[in-house]
């Protein structure tokens, strides 16, 4: 029997979710159901995420405080040579922009970083980018995701296969 997957959870994951239909003071189930899901192994984020979701707000607060444990570090070796490697496959494509090339490498984008460790660890990545052949002026993770055979879900269709529900 194989194990379940593990999820790796994007930022934008957070922050649409604590931004727009699961704020905290509405829906605490959905975020229990991560902390829940978190400490059964079936799902985390990276360090990198937690950066760039610290704004200060509410969200900011749950990940430094609740959700800390489960932002674990990209520093290690098969993590760095998987993002190496997504790294010279983003540079070498025609079909992005400078610009775009630039933004998926600055060190403050935790993309190449949450692929790198999908692909590292055998996880799936948790997105709500959407997959666009034509677009050049940003590297999308599911761009990379197909690329690398990485798998990519959204956070909807991660609850259904966790079997969380809300209320």
């Amino acid at each position: 029997m194989t194990a379940p997957p593990k999820y790796v959870l994007d930022a934008n994951v957070f922050m649409e979710a604590a931004r727009r239909y699961y704020a905290f003071d509405l829906v605490p189930a959905f975020w229990q159901a991560l902390i829940d899901n978190a400490q059964k192994g079936r799902l985390l984020s990276i360090d990198r995420v937690r950066d760039e979701v610290s704004y200060p707000d509410e969200l900011a607060k749950w990940s430094k405080g609740s959700f800390h444990p489960w932002f674990v570090s990209t520093g290690e070796a098969e993590i760095l040579q998987a993002y190496r490697q997504i790294m010279r496959w983003a540079q070498a494509q025609s079909q992005y922009s400078n610009g775009a090339k630039a933004e998926f490498a600055d060190e403050r984008n935790a993309d190449a970083w949450l692929i790198a460790y999908a692909q590292a660890r055998g996880a799936v990545v948790v997105t709500h980018e959407v997959p666009d052949s034509k677009i050049k002026k940003k590297i999308p993770i599911p761009n990379v995701c197909k690329a690398f055979s990485v798998p990519f879900i959204d956070s909807f269709a991660m609850l259904r296969a966790l079997g969380v529900k809300l209320g």
